[in-house]
Protein backbone atom coordinates (compact mmCIF):
# COMPACT_ATOMS: atom_id res chain seq x y z
CA UNK A 1 0.00 0.00 0.00
CA UNK A 2 1.32 3.46 -1.02
CA UNK A 3 2.72 5.50 1.68
CA UNK A 4 4.79 8.04 3.32
CA UNK A 5 7.76 6.55 5.24
CA UNK A 6 8.95 8.77 7.82
CA UNK A 7 11.78 8.06 10.29
CA UNK A 8 12.70 9.60 14.06
CA UNK A 9 14.87 9.23 16.59
CA UNK A 10 15.16 10.95 19.78
CA UNK A 11 16.07 14.43 18.08
CA UNK A 12 14.25 17.61 18.47
CA UNK A 13 12.91 17.31 14.49
CA UNK A 14 10.77 14.60 15.69
CA UNK A 15 8.00 16.92 16.00
CA UNK A 16 9.15 18.97 12.77
CA UNK A 17 9.34 15.06 11.16
CA UNK A 18 5.94 14.26 12.24
CA UNK A 19 4.21 17.13 11.19
CA UNK A 20 5.96 17.44 7.88
CA UNK A 21 4.90 13.55 7.33
CA UNK A 22 1.19 14.54 8.21
CA UNK A 23 0.98 17.22 5.80
CA UNK A 24 2.51 15.08 2.90
CA UNK A 25 0.21 12.08 3.96
CA UNK A 26 -2.70 14.53 3.68
CA UNK A 27 -1.96 16.68 0.35
CA UNK A 28 -1.10 12.79 -1.25
CA UNK A 29 -3.81 10.87 0.56
CA UNK A 30 -1.71 8.30 2.08
CA UNK A 31 -1.20 6.61 5.67
CA UNK A 32 2.14 7.86 7.18
CA UNK A 33 4.58 4.35 8.48
CA UNK A 34 6.65 6.13 11.58
CA UNK A 35 10.05 4.08 11.97
CA UNK A 36 12.64 3.87 14.56
CA UNK A 37 15.46 2.18 14.37
CA UNK A 38 17.51 0.97 17.45
CA UNK A 39 21.60 1.64 16.28
CA UNK A 40 24.05 -1.06 17.07
CA UNK A 41 24.39 -2.46 20.67
CA UNK A 42 27.67 -1.94 23.17
CA UNK A 43 29.14 -4.85 21.29
CA UNK A 44 32.41 -4.15 19.80
CA UNK A 45 33.46 -1.46 22.32
CA UNK A 46 34.42 -3.61 24.86
CA UNK A 47 38.03 -4.24 24.96
CA UNK A 48 39.36 -7.22 27.30
CA UNK A 49 42.93 -7.31 25.94
CA UNK A 50 45.53 -7.14 28.77
CA UNK A 51 47.09 -8.88 31.46
CA UNK A 52 43.59 -10.11 32.83
CA UNK A 53 43.35 -13.79 34.13
CA UNK A 54 40.15 -15.99 33.31
CA UNK A 55 37.92 -15.44 36.17
CA UNK A 56 38.66 -11.53 36.13
CA UNK A 57 37.50 -11.64 32.24
CA UNK A 58 34.78 -13.92 32.99
CA UNK A 59 33.52 -11.52 35.85
CA UNK A 60 33.91 -8.85 33.60
CA UNK A 61 31.99 -10.35 30.91
CA UNK A 62 29.11 -11.15 33.10
CA UNK A 63 28.58 -7.50 34.36
CA UNK A 64 28.86 -6.68 30.46
CA UNK A 65 26.37 -9.17 29.33
CA UNK A 66 24.13 -7.81 32.42
CA UNK A 67 24.57 -3.88 31.90
CA UNK A 68 24.09 -4.78 27.35
CA UNK A 69 20.67 -6.71 27.84
CA UNK A 70 19.78 -3.09 30.64
CA UNK A 71 20.81 -1.23 27.80
CA UNK A 72 18.60 -2.62 24.92
CA UNK A 73 15.56 -2.89 27.57
CA UNK A 74 15.91 0.71 27.93
CA UNK A 75 16.34 1.55 24.54
CA UNK A 76 13.35 -0.52 23.30
CA UNK A 77 11.32 1.21 25.57
CA UNK A 78 12.39 4.35 24.79
CA UNK A 79 11.87 3.57 21.00
CA UNK A 80 7.72 2.59 21.91
CA UNK A 81 8.04 5.97 23.43
CA UNK A 82 9.15 7.85 20.97
CA UNK A 83 7.10 6.22 18.45
CA UNK A 84 3.68 6.59 20.53
CA UNK A 85 4.00 10.28 20.81
CA UNK A 86 5.21 10.53 16.81
CA UNK A 87 1.71 8.21 16.23
CA UNK A 88 -0.38 10.64 18.42
CA UNK A 89 1.19 13.91 16.60
CA UNK A 90 0.25 12.52 13.19
CA UNK A 91 -3.24 11.46 14.39
CA UNK A 92 -3.63 14.79 15.77
CA UNK A 93 -3.17 15.96 11.79
CA UNK A 94 -5.85 14.16 10.40
CA UNK A 95 -3.71 10.97 9.09
CA UNK A 96 -3.64 7.29 9.58
CA UNK A 97 -0.35 6.37 10.92
CA UNK A 98 1.60 2.82 12.19
CA UNK A 99 4.56 2.62 13.82
CA UNK A 100 7.72 0.17 13.19
CA UNK A 101 10.42 -0.25 15.96
CA UNK A 102 13.40 -1.94 13.98
CA UNK A 103 17.29 -3.55 15.42
CA UNK A 104 20.16 -3.01 13.26
CA UNK A 105 21.22 -0.23 10.56
CA UNK A 106 19.07 2.25 9.29
CA UNK A 107 20.01 1.11 5.63
CA UNK A 108 18.44 -2.32 6.03
CA UNK A 109 15.17 -0.77 7.60
CA UNK A 110 15.16 1.78 4.87
CA UNK A 111 15.24 -1.05 2.22
CA UNK A 112 12.72 -3.30 3.83
CA UNK A 113 9.88 -0.14 4.08
CA UNK A 114 10.77 2.17 1.14
CA UNK A 115 9.19 0.03 -1.39
CA UNK A 116 5.62 1.71 -1.04
CA UNK A 117 6.43 4.68 -0.41
CA UNK A 118 5.95 7.45 -1.98
CA UNK A 119 8.09 10.07 -0.11
CA UNK A 120 11.12 9.45 2.82
CA UNK A 121 11.06 11.79 5.66
CA UNK A 122 13.88 12.46 7.70
CA UNK A 123 14.50 15.16 10.26
CA UNK A 124 18.07 17.83 8.78
CA UNK A 125 20.04 16.31 11.83
CA UNK A 126 19.96 13.78 14.63
CA UNK A 127 20.42 13.63 17.86
CA UNK A 128 24.57 13.42 17.62
CA UNK A 129 24.71 16.80 15.44
CA UNK A 130 26.54 19.02 15.98
CA UNK A 131 24.04 22.48 15.88
CA UNK A 132 26.96 24.99 16.42
CA UNK A 133 28.96 23.82 13.41
CA UNK A 134 25.74 23.25 11.10
CA UNK A 135 26.83 20.16 10.40
CA UNK A 136 23.80 17.65 9.08
CA UNK A 137 23.28 14.30 10.54
CA UNK A 138 25.66 11.62 9.22
CA UNK A 139 22.47 9.45 8.97
CA UNK A 140 20.82 11.76 6.02
CA UNK A 141 23.41 11.06 3.83
CA UNK A 142 22.97 8.15 3.75
CA UNK A 143 19.79 7.73 3.16
CA UNK A 144 19.80 10.43 0.36
CA UNK A 145 22.83 8.08 -1.18
CA UNK A 146 20.60 5.09 -0.91
CA UNK A 147 16.92 5.91 -0.88
CA UNK A 148 15.08 4.91 -4.52
CA UNK A 149 12.23 7.78 -3.14
CA UNK A 150 12.52 11.46 -3.12
CA UNK A 151 13.67 12.27 0.27
CA UNK A 152 11.82 15.18 2.09
CA UNK A 153 14.11 16.55 4.81
CA UNK A 154 12.13 18.20 7.52
CA UNK A 155 14.17 22.24 9.15
CA UNK A 156 13.91 22.13 13.13
CA UNK A 157 10.28 23.81 12.98
CA UNK A 158 7.64 22.98 10.99
CA UNK A 159 5.56 26.14 9.77
CA UNK A 160 2.72 25.82 6.78
CA UNK A 161 3.69 27.38 3.46
CA UNK A 162 2.00 28.08 0.32
CA UNK A 163 5.14 28.98 -1.98
CA UNK A 164 8.00 26.45 -2.79
CA UNK A 165 11.09 26.95 -5.14
CA UNK A 166 12.24 24.40 -7.44
CA UNK A 167 16.19 24.43 -7.86
CA UNK A 168 16.71 23.65 -11.49
CA UNK A 169 20.36 23.11 -13.09
CA UNK A 170 18.35 21.21 -16.27
CA UNK A 171 20.43 17.81 -14.66
CA UNK A 172 18.50 14.58 -14.52
CA UNK A 173 17.59 14.90 -11.12
CA UNK A 174 16.09 18.49 -11.29
CA UNK A 175 13.83 17.13 -14.27
CA UNK A 176 12.62 14.05 -12.00
CA UNK A 177 11.83 16.51 -9.32
CA UNK A 178 9.71 18.59 -12.15
CA UNK A 179 7.75 15.73 -13.22
CA UNK A 180 7.29 14.41 -9.79
CA UNK A 181 5.25 17.93 -8.64
CA UNK A 182 3.39 18.05 -11.63
CA UNK A 183 2.02 14.76 -11.02
CA UNK A 184 1.81 13.73 -7.58
CA UNK A 185 -0.55 16.37 -6.30
CA UNK A 186 1.82 17.21 -3.60
CA UNK A 187 2.10 20.68 -3.86
CA UNK A 188 -0.92 21.27 -5.95
CA UNK A 189 -2.36 24.84 -5.76
CA UNK A 190 0.47 26.71 -4.50
CA UNK A 191 2.79 29.07 -5.78
CA UNK A 192 5.88 27.82 -7.56
CA UNK A 193 9.21 29.36 -8.49
CA UNK A 194 11.39 27.70 -10.98
CA UNK A 195 15.10 29.10 -10.28
CA UNK A 196 18.01 28.90 -12.30
CA UNK A 197 21.43 30.50 -11.36
CA UNK A 198 23.58 31.81 -14.01
CA UNK A 199 24.68 34.28 -17.01
CA UNK A 200 21.54 35.77 -18.78
CA UNK A 201 22.19 34.34 -21.55
CA UNK A 202 19.15 32.99 -24.85
CA UNK A 203 20.30 29.28 -23.52
CA UNK A 204 19.71 29.99 -20.01
CA UNK A 205 16.71 30.88 -20.79
CA UNK A 206 15.62 28.62 -23.04
CA UNK A 207 16.46 25.78 -20.11
CA UNK A 208 14.01 27.30 -18.52
CA UNK A 209 10.82 27.09 -20.99
CA UNK A 210 10.59 23.69 -20.19
CA UNK A 211 10.02 22.98 -17.02
CA UNK A 212 7.89 26.03 -16.55
CA UNK A 213 5.69 24.42 -19.39
CA UNK A 214 5.16 21.56 -17.72
CA UNK A 215 3.98 22.83 -14.59
CA UNK A 216 1.67 24.99 -16.11
CA UNK A 217 0.36 22.64 -17.84
CA UNK A 218 -0.29 20.38 -14.97
CA UNK A 219 -2.21 23.46 -13.18
CA UNK A 220 0.49 25.49 -11.37
CA UNK A 221 1.04 29.09 -10.77
CA UNK A 222 4.33 29.13 -11.95
CA UNK A 223 7.26 32.24 -12.48
CA UNK A 224 10.49 30.91 -14.08
CA UNK A 225 13.04 33.09 -12.93
CA UNK A 226 17.46 33.20 -13.95
CA UNK A 227 19.63 35.04 -11.85
CA UNK A 228 23.33 35.71 -11.87
CA UNK A 229 25.84 34.78 -8.85
CA UNK A 230 26.74 31.71 -6.74
CA UNK A 231 24.04 29.09 -6.69
CA UNK A 232 24.58 28.58 -3.14
CA UNK A 233 24.26 32.14 -2.38
CA UNK A 234 21.18 33.05 -4.62
CA UNK A 235 19.40 30.03 -3.86
CA UNK A 236 19.47 30.58 -0.02
CA UNK A 237 19.13 34.35 -0.55
CA UNK A 238 15.67 33.86 -2.84
CA UNK A 239 14.55 31.41 -0.18
CA UNK A 240 15.09 33.47 2.74
CA UNK A 241 13.75 36.70 1.48
CA UNK A 242 10.44 35.74 -0.60
CA UNK A 243 8.48 33.70 1.82
CA UNK A 244 9.41 30.12 0.00
CA UNK A 245 8.10 27.36 2.15
CA UNK A 246 9.93 24.93 0.61
CA UNK A 247 12.99 23.90 -1.60
CA UNK A 248 12.81 21.54 -4.56
CA UNK A 249 16.47 20.15 -5.89
CA UNK A 250 18.53 17.11 -7.30
CA UNK A 251 20.37 15.93 -4.76
CA UNK A 252 23.40 16.26 -7.02
CA UNK A 253 23.86 18.15 -10.63
CA UNK A 254 24.87 17.37 -13.91
CA UNK A 255 28.50 18.92 -13.45
CA UNK A 256 30.50 19.74 -10.83
CA UNK A 257 29.36 17.45 -8.13
CA UNK A 258 29.01 14.45 -10.26
CA UNK A 259 30.85 11.79 -7.60
CA UNK A 260 29.16 12.48 -4.82
CA UNK A 261 24.77 12.42 -4.34
CA UNK A 262 25.48 15.41 -1.32
CA UNK A 263 27.58 17.61 -2.86
CA UNK A 264 28.16 20.94 -2.53
CA UNK A 265 25.52 23.57 -3.87
CA UNK A 266 23.01 20.42 -2.25
CA UNK A 267 24.89 20.31 1.46
CA UNK A 268 25.20 23.89 1.67
CA UNK A 269 21.57 24.44 0.26
CA UNK A 270 20.15 21.90 2.99
CA UNK A 271 22.07 23.62 5.70
CA UNK A 272 22.00 27.11 5.19
CA UNK A 273 17.96 27.00 4.52
CA UNK A 274 15.40 26.73 7.43
CA UNK A 275 12.59 25.32 4.96
CA UNK A 276 12.36 21.56 4.30
CA UNK A 277 13.98 20.51 1.55
CA UNK A 278 12.48 18.05 -1.13
CA UNK A 279 15.29 16.51 -3.16
CA UNK A 280 15.27 13.61 -5.67
CA UNK A 281 18.50 11.44 -6.78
Amino acid sequence: MAKILAFIDGSVYAESVCRLSAWAAARMGLPVEIAHVLGRRMAGSFDLSGSLDVDQRTALLDEYARLDAQHAKLAQAKGRALLETAKTIVNNEGPAAETRLRNGDLLDALSDLEKDAQIVVIGKRGEAADFARLHLGSNLERVVRTATRPVLVAARQYLPFDRFLIAYDGGRSANRAVEFIATSGLLEGMKATVLSVGADTAENRSRLDAPVRRLREAGLDVEGLLLPGDPDEVIATHVGTNGIGLLVMGAYGHSRIRSLVIGSTTEAMVRRCKVPVLMFR
